[in-house]
């Protein structure tokens, strides 16, 4: 697909049904009750695209109260029905994926390569979860009296309020949806009001498939509000979020008083080591995809890569040399390998990083500074020799700036690696196969990639440990957040 005009591709978008500005409750397409709207614009050029509905407590309850109610004939339904709608959805993601990809470069501003990868892989987690909701098996257990029979059932386990972010406005969304509605739950999804109109078009294709009128709903708007309804709200069991570890740890503290269930999907701030022995092009281009994928937006990104001292130079020169390729500019246009940031704030926050990093003497090998296009445009960006006094260290930059940190000893790089509260992703680059198990086993990281930077599949658990989180999404291990254990003893069977 070549480039495209930003008032074509609407034009598309329209012309399919896909463009939705009003929040989903109970199957109906509804305003904030009050009226109130927000402006969704495109960070590549500032345009208003849409004005949506910016929706509170008062819509929230409803939405709670829709799911609930549904969640009683959903539930009920065999898990081959369930499984029937989730494969049709899959399917209309699959057969709208141009639609979608051009609405996500539109309000993310993502280059459309990636918008198109990120509609694969959102999609491929309603068919993964609609293969496995067929597989949600119980036990029976041996008895310790010859007159009772111990059995394990697995059960949904009930509304489930879903908070997601706006660097991955579908996948984000279908890695939670999915294994609820296969489970049986049924779901509020809340995502971010960067990036709304991604969600609801999925949702008006969810509705298209056949899954129920209540199952999902959508609102957007007031954060604060809408988390705090599914936060005090007893019929929601579970809050499934991913962003930052702020808002995760007040969604785990506001979560307390109901007791839910709760996974938490946060910040990170990933190692990627390479070894003296590295394969030099494998490293770079692993290392590359690693940090500027979405523009070094999102939460497994390459933070900071340590490299050992007899590779350095040539590592940082091959390492500068493949960044300067990177075409910068409107995600529209095919040449486009790195969109904008999300908003001005996100590039205040890179400006405030670097000029930290060189205050305390690292160097700037390459950008270092915001782009010549304007808006929220920044420049690939390499700092060298960071240490760990600085942001660029101990933080997340969540922009397309790699800090390059060298290192002496395996040793050194496994204390530095683990050196932080995170603990989601890592990486490494190494021919030594000892040197990999020993390293993987000894990194505090819950995904970790060996010669490959990117790693995430929907066959595989994604997750962190540390303050990256809490619980693990996608793969088999993704359907027990959204079930019960529930053990029966039947007596007097003698």
């Amino acid at each position: 697909m070549g480039s495209v005009d930003a008032g074509a591709a609407m034009e598309k978008i329209r012309a399919a049904g896909l463009l939705r500005t009003r929040g989903l409750i109970g199957g109906k397409w509804v305003d904030a009750y009050d009226g109130k709207t927000i402006e969704v614009q495109n960070p590549a050029t500032g345009e208003v695209l849409a004005n949506v509905a910016c929706m509170g407590n008062r819509e929230t309850a409803d939405a709670i109260t829709s799911a609930n109610t549904t969640f009683y004939t959903w539930s009920k339904l065999t898990a081959s029905e369930r499984s029937k709608a989730l494969r049709k959805w899959h399917d209309l993601l699959m057969s709208h994926k141009e639609e979608l990809a051009l609405l996500m470069t539109l309000e993310q501003g993502k280059p459309m390569k990636e918008a198109l990868g990120e509609v694969n892989y959102g999609a491929s987690f309603i068919e993964f979860f609609a293969e496995e909701a067929k597989r949600v098996y119980g036990d029976i257990i041996p008895p310790t009296l010859a007159d009772r029979r111990l059995l394990v059932l697995k059960q949904p386990i009930g509304v489930v309020g879903a908070i997601t972010p706006w660097n991955f406005p579908l996948a984000m969304i279908t890695r939670k949806v999915g294994p609820a509605l296969a489970c049986g739950c049924t779901v509020v999804v809340k995502p971010s009001e960067f990036t709304p109109l991604t969600a609801l078009a999925a949702a008006d294709l969810a509705l298209q498939a056949g899954i129920p009128a209540g199952a999902l709903n959508v609102v957007m708007g007031n954060a604060p509000e809408i988390g705090d309804e599914l936060m005090q709200s007893t019929q929601v069991r579970k809050i499934t979020f991913t962003g930052s570890t702020a808002v995760g740890k007040k969604l785990m503290a506001g979560s307390a008083n109901t007791v839910k269930k709760v996974s938490l999907e946060l910040g990170g701030n990933a190692p990627c080591i390479v070894f003296d022995d590295a394969d030099i092009d494998v490293a770079v281009k692993g290392s590359l995809a690693a940090k500027f994928r979405n523009s070094g937006q999102t939460c497994v990104c390459a933070n900071r890569i340590l490299v050992q001292e007899g590779i350095y130079e040539k590592f940082a020169s091959a390492f500068v040399k493949a960044v300067q390729s990177l075409q910068v500019g409107n995600g529209l246009e095919e040449s486009t390998s790195q969109g904008p940031l999300i908003n001005e704030a996100a590039v205040q926050k890179v400006e405030k990083f670097v000029g930290d990093a060189t205050s305390k003497g690292a160097n700037i090998m390459l950008g270092g500074k915001r782009h010549s296009l304007g808006m929220s445009f920044y420049e690939p960006t390499v700092v060298g020799n960071v240490s760990n006094d600085m942001l660029l260290f101990s933080e997340e930059v969540f922009g397309p700036v790699a800090p390059l940190i060298p290192f002496k000893t395996e040793e050194e790089a496994i204390h530095l690696a683990n050196d932080t509260n995170a603990g989601l992703a890592a990486y490494m680059f190494t021919k030594n196969i000892a040197r990999s198990w020993r390293v993987s086993e000894a990194l505090e990281y819950g995904l970790v990639g060996v010669n490959e930077g990117l790693i995430s599949t929907e066959v595989a658990p994604f997750g962190g440990v540390k303050q990256s989180g809490l619980g693990r999404e996608g793969s088999k291990y993704g359907m027990d957040d959204y079930l019960e254990i529930k053990y029966v003893c039947m007596g007097n069977l003698g």
